[in-house]
């Protein structure tokens, strides 16, 4: 029966198709025929691969490997109580047994052991959210450090960079997991358009750091300077040897280092202490997060938007960012001779590959009816030059580009915040393509229209292009311009919409 259910679903499709063709094809005719390749879209999965997938999952699940992504103890593992407050000698103990294991300086000081304890006091809930993200970057980063001879433990470095967030910015514009500078980031071949930030693609920025890292490692022989380095730069760190008399123990040139690098290394201990004990401070993980072997990549075919994804195969819009963070507009875009990949958990990947064709379609569809062109794909490699004018500062200048004042004094090597008429500064901004693409788009507001008009209230599962398919000629982009959404973000259960009657 279902599968003379699918045949019939084909029939249609290629009934559709043709229909398509005819120049007196309607809209109306064109939405009904793609509304039944969407719900052809939902019954066309081949059960056996699923179950194929299903059986690998789960033996990855039981096997040694997902053990070691856990940070939260077994219903049948002993609790140990927690001291209420951690003695200094156990404390110079356990730090004793790291140094001992690592190729770190793992050394007591008062300063180290205030900053554990005050972690261990205010900190624990906030390293419950970072133990889960850990179980899906954590493997990830080790395989990567593993391939450069890099030791596992700076797999640390990425919380106190980032806490493991992607999509992590600073004041001065370091981004990413492993927060790389735009002129750093390009100096390792991450890729930075209007469309795209690699600083914040999980694998290609991990590379990179591994690249920078070894680098640095090669020229100080010594982990934490290597460390101080990544931080503030070898510039910095040189100076701090030469102030301290030519040694190399980072303890020692510490008081000559920048205040943040001084303190950069202590929190590496600390979180890497946190993360050896967790168990004896029950901090536990959150037991929510997909794990990595739970996912895949597909290379795609032609520009998709996360939205299109989200309206065929139903993927939760929050799981395509987190696995896609490296996508600024959460739009990926389609460029000959460059490999985008889109993320997704298996059990939507072979859906995705099951009705490819179909989806591409939709995509097709849904851009034939966008009243506003996507920006202009643009890779920004070169520095712009930009001529000061009569009441620019250099706030201002930041503030157009998207850059800090910090960053522009740095390019152009100023040390006050004086500028000259006529005076030219080195930029380099990955946001200066976004603003030069859309200067043409944001002067011309759209109007709302006036006259009759019915409220919908959104409801659980709701998308824009389901409600759009509720109404007689009305589209998604009519949608967002009547109610003036920008983002899916701004589609919540209970939301009113005005819908227009045309």
């Amino acid at each position: 029966m279902k599968k003379l259910i699918v045949l019939l679903l084909i029939l249609v499709i290629n009934i559709g198709y043709t229909q398509e063709q005819s120049e007196s094809t309607t809209q109306q005719k064109e939405d009904s025929i793609f509304k039944v390749k969407l719900d052809f879209i939902k019954l066309q999965f081949h059960n056996e691969v699923s179950e194929i997938d299903s059986l690998w999952i789960n033996e990855l699940i039981n096997s040694p490997l997902n053990d070691t992504l856990r940070y939260s103890l077994d219903e049948d593992e002993v609790i140990i109580p927690e001291l209420k407050e951690l003695p200094t000698a156990l404390l110079k103990k356990r730090l004793a047994e790291l140094d001992s294991k690592t190729p770190f300086n793992v050394e007591y000081n008062p300063q180290l052991e205030q900053i554990i304890k005050s972690y261990l006091s205010k900190r624990k809930p906030a390293f419950s959210v970072i133990m889960e993200r850990a179980r899906f970057y954590f493997p990830m980063f080790e395989e990567h450090l593993d391939k450069y001879n890099i030791p596992l433990e700076l797999k640390y470095l990425a919380i106190v960079e980032s806490a493991l967030k992607p999509n992590a910015k600073s004041r001065v514009g370091a981004t990413g997991l492993w927060q790389f500078m735009y002129q750093t980031g390009v100096l390792y071949n991450l890729n930075i358009s209007s469309y795209i930030d690699e600083r914040s693609d999980p694998i290609r920025a991990t590379e990179a750091a591994c690249r920078y890292l070894s680098t640095l490692y090669k020229i100080y022989n010594d982990w934490d300077l290597a460390l101080a380095a990544y931080n503030s730069g070898p510039g910095n760190v040189n100076k701090a040897i030469r102030r301290a008399g030519g040694s190399t123990n980072f303890w020692n040139i510490r008081n000559y280092l920048p205040r943040e690098t001084a303190g950069y290394v202590p929190a590496f201990y600390a979180t890497m202490y946190i993360f050896k004990y967790a168990n004896e401070h029950n901090i536990k993980a959150r037991e929510n997060t997909i794990t990595r072997f739970e996912t895949d990549t597909i290379h795609i075919k032609r520009q998709i938007s996360f939205n299109q994804i989200h309206e065929t195969l139903n993927v939760d819009p929050e799981i395509l960012k987190f696995l896609n963070p490296q996508y600024k507009l959460e739009i990926i875009p389609y460029v000959k001779d460059k490999n985008y990949v889109l993320t997704l958990p298996i059990k939507h990947v072979g859906h995705f590959v099951s009705n490819e064709k179909l989806i591409y379609a939709y995509a097709d569809l849904q851009d034939s009816k966008r009243e506003k062109a996507l920006p202009q794909y643009v890779e920004v490699k070169d520095q712009i030059t930009y001529k000061v004018k009569k009441g620019d500062y250099l706030g201002r200048i930041a503030n157009k580009y998207k850059v800090s004042v910090t960053s522009l004094k740095r390019w152009n090597n100023l040390r006050s915040n004086n500028v000259k008429i006529g005076q030219r500064l080195k930029i380099y901004s990955n946001n200066t393509e976004v603003v030069a693409s859309n200067k043409s788009t944001s002067s011309t507001k759209k109007e709302t229209p006036k006259g009759d008009y019915n409220t919908y209230t959104v409801k659980s599962g709701d998308s824009l292009w389901a409600i759009a398919q509720k109404y007689a000629n009305v589209s998604v982009t009519n949608i967002k311009d009547w109610n003036n959404i920008w983002s899916v973000k701004s589609l919540k259960p209970g939301t009113k919409l005005k819908i227009f009657n045309k």
